[in-house]
């Protein structure tokens, strides 16, 4: 089990060799997240899913 010292000398190898993606990958990650809750909360207050409609015209014989 690496300890604190270890953690930290690998905490600033990822900071160095990733430090300017960081920021956008969080940012994006953290959306994600906030996407995932709200679709489960709106999924928790319908108890029904949506019917799915039809916008095409069914053929008629001529």
């Amino acid at each position: 089990m690496p300890g604190l010292p270890e953690m930290a000398i690998f905490a600033v190898i990822v900071l160095v060799l990733f430090g300017k993606r960081l920021p956008g990958a969080m940012r994006s990650l953290g959306q994600s997240v906030g996407a995932l809750k709200q679709g489960l909360a709106e999924s928790e207050n319908t108890e029904d899913p949506p019917a799915l409609e039809s916008n095409t015209k069914t053929p008629t014989a001529a």
